[in-house]
């Protein structure tokens, strides 16, 4: 039996593999943030090889948010048809198709002005952001929703919120970047309260049948929070609709962090079993008996695949003839299995 090409279920949407292809920006819209043939080469590729859900790279709910200004949009209606043509060619493999819908507050890198819940510059290379009116707070609120709304018009199965690498989300949730003095800052239950009128203001425009994730940071490394401190602020807003927890780590200050195979693991262990949430974990898994051995130990329900899937789409399939796993290959390539 192998662990890493067995099904799971959640709300009737059935992954048919635990491997996920995380969102890794692919620098590549033009400043319109439309999707373009590169993005569909990109995904359809890694659904062919087998990937069993795909979340497609940090999409700016406002131009202003845009980690770059060659990122992915969802603020306007003509960005919606070249996702869904996307969406559409992933799903004929079986693969499910989330997008993750994100803001970079501080560490936003165009050209207007940037904004934070402090006014705390993230490094020399970046700009010094504008400190959020409760105005601004509630303008992304609403751009979050309004993403939500045209990622179900393209058929998205999954919409991922960005609450990790020290992106806007993040920068609530942390002690290090969230220095305000109002309702949206100090004790953790005002640090999560922007995630959890987010997530109440998704649901008016996401089909609740439909799955929601939350990317996390579950260590800010220099000080800050810690898993328990994420846990526990993820207990505070769950009710609202979450489905799944992404675990990473880091990027809320600049900081050295000890990277090893599968270094993320156990921060994402400690979020599984303090929320009762699925879980997804990674960071430089390498091949398939960590994955066996994550998995096959109940230490998270699904891991990401970044690096590995990008020097190979067919990981997928390749591991699972490795393991004697009997998966359904593409039509146009069974002559191969």
């Amino acid at each position: 039996m192998s662990y890493t090409f067995s099904p799971y279920s959640i709300k009737g949407h059935v992954f048919k593999n635990r491997i996920i292809m995380p969102p890794m920006c692919m620098y590549s819209a033009g400043e319109d943030g439309l999707a373009t043939s590169f993005h569909a080469t990109h995904y359809i590729s890694r659904a062919v090889g087998g990937a069993g859900a795909i979340i497609m790279e940090a999409t700016g709910v406002l131009p202003e948010g845009r980690l770059s200004e060659k990122d992915l949009g969802l603020w306007d209606d003509r960005q919606i048809q070249p996702l869904a043509d996307i969406v559409h060619e992933v799903k004929k493999q079986g693969t499910l198709i989330g997008i993750q819908l994100g803001h970079g507050g501080r560490k936003a890198n165009v050209k207007a002005n940037i904004y934070a819940p402090s006014a705390l510059q993230f490094s020399s290379d970046y700009k010094v952001p504008i400190e959020m009116t409760k105005q601004d707070i509630h303008r992304v609120i609403k751009a979050f929703g309004q993403a939500a709304k045209r990622a179900d018009q393209a058929g998205f199965d999954l919409i991922e919120l960005h609450g990790a690498h020290g992106y806007l989300i993040n920068q609530f949730l942390s002690p290090l970047t969230n220095h305000r003095t109002d309702e949206y800052g100090g004790e953790l239950l005002n640090r999560v309260r922007i995630l959890g009128e987010i997530l109440g203001e998704i649901q008016t425009y996401w089909p609740k049948e439909k799955l929601i994730s939350v990317r996390v940071s579950a260590l800010d490394y220099n000080g800050g929070n810690s898993a328990e401190d994420v846990a526990e602020m993820i207990n505070l807003v769950k009710g609202k609709g979450i489905d799944i927890i992404h675990v990473s780590t880091g990027g809320v200050v600049p900081a050295t962090i000890d990277v090893f195979p599968g270094y993320q693991t156990k921060p994402a262990e400690i979020v599984k079993n303090l929320t009762g949430l699925p879980t997804i974990t990674g960071g430089l898994l390498l091949n398939l008996e960590m994955l066996e051995d994550i998995l096959g130990n109940n230490r998270s329900d699904f891991v990401f695949l970044g690096r590995l899937l990008l020097r190979d789409p067919y990981f997928p399939l390749r591991a699972a003839a490795a393991c004697g796993a009997d998966i359904p290959w593409p039509q146009q390539y069974v002559r191969a299995k």
